[in-house]
């Protein structure tokens, strides 16, 4: 009996400690998703009912209930009064999840651009665009915006109802390539060095002092990071949802399970180790203006804005939005000649199959149409920024194109990209 009753006391406190970290994670997603969308996208969003915040594989996420300040610019949400989490807007610097009032900081000032990018519609392109609207199958697509560049002119343009060329919208993982570029701008300085190490002093005094700048932006830094977003227990989701005031500090808390630099694994903790060794070196008065004066106002990213953990670290994995426009002139910079350019596109030796280079994909995964005679048509100098539910932004520079995908495709593989650039690179004479 009394080995009964132990047990069935263990099941009843496993039990609880799972429901409190699935709780706990779903309703700082559901806060720090509606605070985005609503006071950085500008969307109106129904807090309870919004495919943004309510959707998900087995529709859990409608179990939460959210609650939006709009005078205070938070959400608040929670699971049948359980566990409430609040994210809180600041101007400049978008939502960010928080246990209480974020610090002042002033917004970085924005330097308008001083020209619209000029538009000459390709009329083969518009059965293309049309599609990307359709929803073919059981899964919806939910595409958002798609944008076609040209030789730096926009072919092709179109976007859903309640959306615009106005609209900033999520890059969620292309969030990584922008990071990697401010990185290097850095490196070009010399403020960074692709060699240096023992980069955080946490590090110190144990092998990950042996970790290079270089490891970081090629993802075998030798971290262990599990990247799975199912499970509430996981690193990136603890990063993000649970332990998610201070995303770079946890990153860099993991332990070593690899010798540096020998084994590739993709870690969005990776990224805001980036973010937060570049912090460390511009210091407190540089830092907060760093990715406006460094990469948006050059390239006339009006509407970018960085999102910053409650700590003030730029979330650089996850949370950087812009409009299409925009991610496109990212992506025309980086089809750009230019020794960081091709660093970036030079296949990391450790990752499988050359997919991955420092920062950009290489090569579109599975989930994404890869491997597919569609995949095949793509030219081996493309690169790819890619994110959670089907964001996609492809650089192609043999052919002048920037490919920009914006959507809400819960289930990734509801978007295939590799059938979208093909149709694409049909319509479009070499």
């Amino acid at each position: 009996m009394t080995t009964w009753i132990g047990a069935a006391v263990f099941l009843a406190a496993l039990w609880r400690l799972c429901l409190s970290r699935y709780a706990a994670v779903g309703c700082s997603y559901k806060a720090k998703a509606l605070a985005s969308g609503i006071f950085v996208s500008g969307l109106d969003l129904e807090p309870n009912s919004a495919p943004d915040v309510s959707d998900d594989a087995y529709k859990i996420m409608r179990l939460f209930h959210a609650r939006v300040d709009r005078d205070k610019k938070t959400v608040t949400a929670s699971f049948f009064g359980l566990q409430p989490r609040v994210a809180a807007w600041r101007p400049g610097f978008g939502a960010a999840l928080t246990p209480g009032p974020l610090p002042a900081a002033p917004a970085p000032a924005i330097k308008r651009r001083s020209a619209e990018l000029p538009l000459a519609e390709v009329p083969a392109l518009s059965p293309i665009l049309d599609a990307a609207f359709t929803e073919p199958g059981p899964t919806p697509r939910r595409t958002r915006a798609v944008l076609i560049l040209k030789n730096g002119v926009i072919a092709g343009e179109r976007y859903a109802p309640g959306f615009s060329a106005e609209t900033p919208l999520n890059g969620w993982s292309m969030t990584k390539s922008v990071m990697g570029s401010l990185i290097g701008i850095l490196a070009k300085a010399g403020t960074l060095n692709l060699a240096d190490k023992n980069l955080l002093p946490e590090w110190a005094d144990d092998g990950r002092r042996d970790i290079a700048l270089e490891d970081l932006l090629r993802m075998r830094s030798g971290l262990r990071f599990s990247e799975v977003y199912s499970s509430p227990f996981s690193d990136v989701t603890r990063m993000l949802y649970n332990d998610g005031y201070d995303a770079g500090g946890f990153a860099a808390s993991r332990p070593l399970e690899a010798p540096p630099g020998t084994k590739w694994q993709y870690s969005s903790g990776t990224t805001n180790i980036l973010s937060l060794i570049a912090r460390r070196k511009l210091g407190e008065a540089q830092y907060p203006s760093w990715p406006r004066r460094a990469l948006f106002d050059p390239l006339g990213m009006d509407s970018a804005v960085f999102e910053t953990d409650a700590a003030g670290t730029f979330v650089g994995s996850s949370y950087l939005f812009a409009t299409a426009r925009d991610w496109a002139r990212f992506g025309a910079m980086a089809a750009a000649p230019g020794v960081w350019n091709t660093f970036s596109t030079t296949p990391t030796p450790q990752a499988p199959d050359g997919k991955y280079g420092a920062h950009w994909w290489l090569k579109l995964p599975k989930e994404l149409g890869g491997e597919t005679p569609a995949a095949a048509k793509i030219p081996a100098d493309a690169f790819h920024a890619l994110g959670h539910e089907g964001q996609c932004l492809t650089v192609i520079p043999s052919r002048g194109l920037v490919i920009v995908h914006l959507g809400l495709s819960i289930d990734i593989k509801a978007w295939d990209h590799a059938a979208f650039l093909a149709g694409i690179l049909d319509a479009i004479p070499a």
